[in-house]
C-alpha cells in the first residue's frame, strides 16, 4: 500500500481474524487515534504529523472502515456491535 501520509507507516494487524489497516509514526508515549461515522483515519492527517512529533501515533481503520476488514454481519449482530469494534 503506498503511504497516504507522508512519515506514516502502515501495516495490518490481525484483531480476532479481522485485518485492520493501522498506520503508524514518532517515538514516546503512545496515542491511539479512532475515526467516528463515516470517516476513516484519514480524518487525522492534518494533527496526526504534529503528535507524531512526540508520541508514538497509531491512526486505526475500523473494522469495516477504509482498508480494515469487512467481516460478514453474524445472524445474531455480533460482528460490528461495540465490544467487537473496540
Amino acid at each position: 500500500m503506498s503511504a497516504l501520509l507522508p512519515g506514516f507507516e502502515y501495516r495490518p494487524v490481525d484483531v480476532d481474524g479481522v485485518i485492520v489497516n493501522c498506520a503508524l509514526a514518532g517515538s514516546g508515549p503512545p496515542v491511539l487515534m479512532l475515526h467516528g461515522y463515516p470517516q476513516n483515519h484519514l480524518m487525522w492527517r492534518d494533527v496526526a504529523p504534529g503528535l507524531a512529533e512526540d508520541h508514538t501515533v497509531v491512526l486505526a481503520d475500523l473494522r469495516g472502515y477504509g482498508d480494515s476488514g469487512k467481516p460478514e454481519p453474524e445472524a445474531a449482530g455480533q460482528a460490528y456491535c461495540h465490544r467487537s469494534m473496540a
